[in-house]
């Protein structure tokens, strides 16, 4: 009878374990499953994004296969794939007709093939072009977290934390899903059979360019919109406590911005203080190394400010009372240093835009001081607006620069009767003060592409080549800078035929001084029933090519820092050079080699050179 008794306890217990084991295999299935339709109702609430970002992902693999370049394509599809979310979270708060949907998924169609228009006449997508690209796409990002939320029971606070949570999440198991496939990949090509490395770009392309950004919209919640007014309130309250939830400070968030991140703002602000005191009569007004840190300390104070407003102890209530009313004073001091330096150099679209979010901090700054924090949506919209100033002509970042650095240029060239009737007269014997502004504007205009728009330049104006000889002296060198050190590229001429009469073979290799790897096999050859192997070495400074005999000794080395002292002095930019200029012989009694340099770029700046050359080798 006690044994039976037992043996029934024991049953129950396991079958308690199996009900417990099965349920929370259920639970994990669950979970599996509503993330699987959670991707599916995204795909379903955002389908042009979807179909943009598959093209891109497309694109982005085409690119790879064929090594072409795609640039404007993959652009024009991400524009429209963010500005597709956020016509589609428009229609969600605004609007429940289905026809007003296919509206705006038209409208959206028709902008994004108006930007790829735009930007197509060029070869190739310009710094202008791409900054003005980024700027729109961060709008339409602050815009995406906004628009749900305007004139809505949910603050602009929790669309940002739902938002920044979802970013870091899709990030992570991304990030995790990329680490396991590359695992995966590896043992393969280890263990079973050879892959191409370009699998491991087609792999990341698919998960961070059509995954990822999927998975983050599924976790966006769809938001209080015009189509719940026809629900119950009951239904309604459901909905939101659903958001609220979603919007919910985790506690290890909590715990990093209240007692980690504000600390260290605080004591960093402290320093910032201490420093401005102290050099408020002299450096403070010159230091543009201080710009980067102040716009980097603004950005800081404005995103922890918003991470912050639904958190509640002494930290978080002290950051959202003092930290805005210090922002304020910093920040105009620093407009003010920016605008002083101006005088000089003129409008930079980099200054611009310093000086344009100095504005937009001080303002922000301001309004965080005056209004709850329910009300923080309106320094999302000054976003908006702010960036679309910058992008927008007349008074964009890039119109206004190219104007101002034009006429500074232009002033200074008149100052010295460098400029009559509309040509550049060259002059050697100017202030060093006005050469390096024209040396500093004329690479400016030149990086951005605004040469050409200068009708007193020659119409085929290179900088690199025509510098001295259009302004009659060289780029301005400072004397503890140690100049310019503009690099130089030469590149051989395709056309010119190469001699190959006497030498055993000729192989293709590549040097660059970033390679430190010592003693790397580029080939074998074997002549006469001997064995001899090729190699690149590096050796401190330099990059030496190597034949080493059956016996692994040193036949011959030939030191690659010939060609760099050869060429270093050499124009910035010389397009072509002939096969006698590209050639380097050397030979010893046992070998003959002979180098033909077809491109070869030196960096000054970081005494660095890398190369692609012709190694001819005669064993004799």
């Amino acid at each position: 009878m006690e044994i039976i008794i037992c043996y029934e306890r024991t049953l129950a217990k396991g079958t308690n374990i199996i009900k417990k084991g099965g349920s929370r295999k259920m639970k994990w299935i669950k979970k599996l499953q509503d993330r699987l339709t959670g991707l599916t109702d995204a795909i379903t609430r955002f389908p042009l994004t979807t179909l943009f970002l598959l093209a891109a992902a497309v694109f982005i693999a085409y690119s790879i296969s064929e090594e072409k370049e795609q640039t404007q394509y993959i652009l024009t599809f991400v524009v429209g794939a963010v500005l597709s979310a956020v016509l589609q979270v428009v229609y969600e708060r605004f609007y429940t007709n289905v026809t007003t949907r296919f509206v705006l998924m038209g409208v959206g169609v028709f902008l994004t093939a108006g930007y790829y228009l735009i930007i197509k006449p060029t070869d190739s997508l310009s710094m202008e072009m791409g900054i003005r690209t980024g700027v729109a796409i961060f709008a339409l990002l602050i815009a995406f977290i906004w628009v749900p939320v305007i004139k809505s029971s949910i603050s602009f606070n929790a669309s940002f934390m739902i938002a920044f949570k979802s970013f870091f999440i899709s990030l992570f198991f991304s990030g995790i899903i990329m680490a396991g496939v590359s695992i995966i990949l590896g043992a393969t090509d280890l263990l079973i059979f050879s892959l191409n490395y370009k699998v491991y770009s087609y792999t990341a392309t698919i998960i961070f360019t059509l995954f990822a950004p999927m998975y983050f919209l599924s976790l966006i919640p769809v938001y209080l919109g015009a189509e719940d007014k026809k629900i119950s309130q009951e239904a309604m309250k459901q909905k939101t406590e659903f958001i609220n939830i979603a919007a919910y400070c985790p506690k290890f968030l909590q715990v990093l911005i209240s007692y980690i991140v504000i600390p260290l703002i605080a004591v960093f602000t402290l320093i910032l203080v201490i420093y401005i005191i102290k050099n408020i009569g002299g450096d403070f007004w010159t230091d543009n190394l201080l710009e980067p840190m102040l716009v980097s300390y603004a950005i800081t104070i404005i995103l922890v400010y918003i991470l912050a407003s639904e958190i509640e102890n002494k930290f978080t209530v002290f950051f959202r009372k003092v930290f805005p009313k210090v922002l304020v004073p910093i920040v105009l001091f620093q407009i003010s240093s920016s605008i002083l330096s101006l005088t000089d150099t003129g409008v930079t679209h980099t200054r611009y835009y310093v000086i344009l979010f100095g504005i937009y901090a001080a303002a922000a700054g301001i309004l965080f001081s005056i209004l709850p924090v329910r009300k923080n949506g309106i320094v999302a919209a000054m976003v908006i607006v702010f960036a679309a100033v910058s992008i927008l002509p007349p008074v964009d970042a890039f119109t206004i620069s190219r104007t101002s650095q034009i006429n500074t240029l232009e002033n200074v060239l008149e100052k010295n009767n460098m400029l009559e009737n509309n040509k550049i007269k060259p002059k050697e014997s100017i202030p060093d003060k006005d050469k390096k502004t024209i040396t500093t504007i004329i690479y400016y205009l030149d990086n951005m592409g605004y040469t050409q728009k200068i009708t007193w330049l020659p119409k085929d104006f290179k900088v690199y080549e025509d510098f001295s000889e259009t302004f009659g002296f060289k780029e301005y060198q400072d004397s503890v800078d140690t100049d310019f050190k503009q690099p130089v590229y030469v590149n051989l001429d395709q056309s010119a035929p190469i001699p190959i009469t006497g030498y055993d073979t000729f192989i293709q290799t590549d040097i660059n001084m970033y390679d430190k790897q010592h003693n790397q096999k580029i080939c074998v050859i074997e002549k006469d029933g001997k064995t001899y192997t090729l190699l690149k070495d590096f050796n401190k400074n330099r990059i030496d090519i190597k034949l080493k005999g059956e016996n692994a000794s040193d036949l011959f080395t030939f030191n690659t820092k010939e060609i760099y002292d050869k060429f270093y002095n050499y124009k910035a930019m010389k397009e072509q050079i002939s096969v006698d200029e590209a050639t380097f012989t050397k030979e010893n009694d046992l070998v003959k080699l002979t180098i033909v340099v077809q491109n070869l770029n030196i960096d000054k700046q970081n005494d660095q050179y890398d190369a692609l050359l012709l190694v001819f080798v005669q064993i004799k």
